[in-house]
């Protein structure tokens, strides 16, 4: 812990401290070495309000264990639930906020440069299945580092010096050092897709195919996020370099940079915009210069054959760019979008099937598509795998062949995943990876009127 120099001989610590094995532990220990190294630590703690009693506790066990280290906590509570549906994001994003805005707002108040965090081995291997389903870079893949600053004041520094620990060395340490901790009982449920790794897929590859598994994929995220690294510093000096005036320039043209450092100039540059950098969006705008590129509902960039990104104003087109978020965590539901109404049904499926036709209704893997969707209409740019097909095709061509005309193409509503991924389009087929099969246990069924 202390290799690695992350806190500095004397410095003010806020430590995060949920009542879980691993902030105990990381608190237990921060105090242990106090004396030695002459930190001065103060404990938080955020209720997330979404256990009840259980999450009362927890923040009951944080104070006492504080209060009996002779240390200042500080403990507030948020309505994670009710910010994720007025934001429409997930409640793992929601919680994920509002507990960095407290930490970040408790921090400055107390005048605390660093806040510890108690991140561990386990969560980094989990982080990179996750950044992987999802299709991430080398950076997402390279997981959480060390030190870096905090997402709601980057003048915070976060460090995280459990991360070379795993979960079962934490909890080894609790138990022969007579550390009180709780346990979530929602790690148990399956839920949410990081648990689902965390009790499904992760046991499986170890019992079955890398029983060094942790090890394996820590070293692999530490050379990604190498080679990121450096990827990122090359790509920041050509486009510094491109920005000179022209009789100035030196280095190779956009066209002669690696195909890394071409998509890494161009991911930056959309940070800059305030656009979302995804592969596709980068991949358009590299392959296509001089056209525009839809980028964000109905605003267009244009990629110079410099490399340089600028905002590009086409003829209008307009698209509807309203959205709903909807929660199917209850067995039974209804909600309203566009000039829909729509009724959902969650039913275990007892004996396979191929659900017969029925006008204004379909049926769904359950567990596939998951407790949130969102509902919306096309965009420009969307992909869709229908029943049948092999893989996503552009779905304005899969308009063009249903021959939908341009403006009810607009209207027509469409469901997506949390993770953005569509599975269902009005009038079309159903998404291929949504279908039910053998291995399908619970079935969403899907009606509209």
């Amino acid at each position: 812990m202390a290799g690695h120099r992350l806190i500095l001989p004397g410095q003010r610590v806020l430590v995060a401290v949920s009542g879980g094995v691993d902030s105990m532990v990381l608190l237990h220990s921060l105090h242990e070495l106090t004396k030695l190294n002459r930190w001065q630590l103060t404990v938080a703690h955020f209720d997330h309000q979404l256990r009840g009693r259980a999450s009362r506790a927890d923040a009951q066990l944080v104070c006492r264990t504080a209060a009996a280290l002779s240390l200042p906590c500080f403990s507030e509570s948020g309505d994670v639930a009710g910010y994720a549906r007025q934001a429409k994001i997930s409640v793992e994003m929601a919680a994920r906020t509002l507990r960095h805005e407290f930490l970040a707002q408790t921090a400055r108040e107390q005048k605390i440069p660093v806040i510890a965090l108690a991140h561990h081995a386990d969560d980094q291997v989990e982080l990179f299945f996750l950044r992987l389903l999802r299709g991430a870079g080398g950076e997402g893949l390279a997981g959480m580092k060390r030190r870096s600053p905090s997402p709601a004041d980057r003048q915070i520094t976060l460090v995280r010096p459990l991360l070379e620990f795993t979960k079962a060395e934490l909890r080894e340490f609790a138990q022969a050092n007579g550390i009180r901790f709780r346990e979530d009982a929602t790690n148990a449920s399956n839920d949410p897709l990081r648990n689902r790794l965390r009790n499904e897929l992760l046991p499986l590859l170890v019992a079955k195919y890398q029983p060094g598994l942790a090890g394996t994929i820590l070293r692999t995220m530490d050379i990604l996020g190498g080679e990121a690294e450096f990827a990122t510093e090359t790509a920041r000096a050509w486009l510094a370099e491109s920005r000179r005036p022209e009789p100035t320039r030196s280095g190779p043209s956009y066209d002669r940079l690696p195909l890394a450092i071409q998509r890494k100039t161009l991911q930056l540059q959309l940070g800059e915009l305030g656009v979302i950098p995804e592969f596709d969006l980068i991949e358009q705008l590299r392959l296509t210069p001089e056209k525009p590129v839809n980028a964000d509902c109905g605003r267009f960039l244009w990629r110079q054959p410099d490399g340089q990104l600028i905002w590009h104003t086409p003829p209008a087109t307009k698209f509807n760019c309203g959205q709903l978020a909807v929660t199917l965590k209850r067995k039974t539901g209804k909600a309203a979008f566009g000039e829909r109404a729509f009724q959902w049904k969650m039913e275990l499926l007892k004996s396979f099937a191929r659900p017969k036709p029925v006008a204004g209704m379909e049926v769904f893997d359950a567990d596939k598509v998951g407790s949130k969707i969102v509902l919306r209409h096309w965009q420009p740019g969307d992909r869709f795998q229908p029943i049948g097909l092999k893989s996503a095709v552009k779905l304005q061509d899969l308009f063009v062949n249903a021959k939908i005309p341009g403006q009810q193409r607009r209207e027509l509503v469409l469901a997506t995943t949390v993770d953005g991924v569509i599975f269902w389009v009005e009038g079309l087929r159903i998404g291929e990876k949504f279908k039910l099969t053998p291995a399908t246990r619970r079935k969403l069924v899907w009606k509209w009127a």
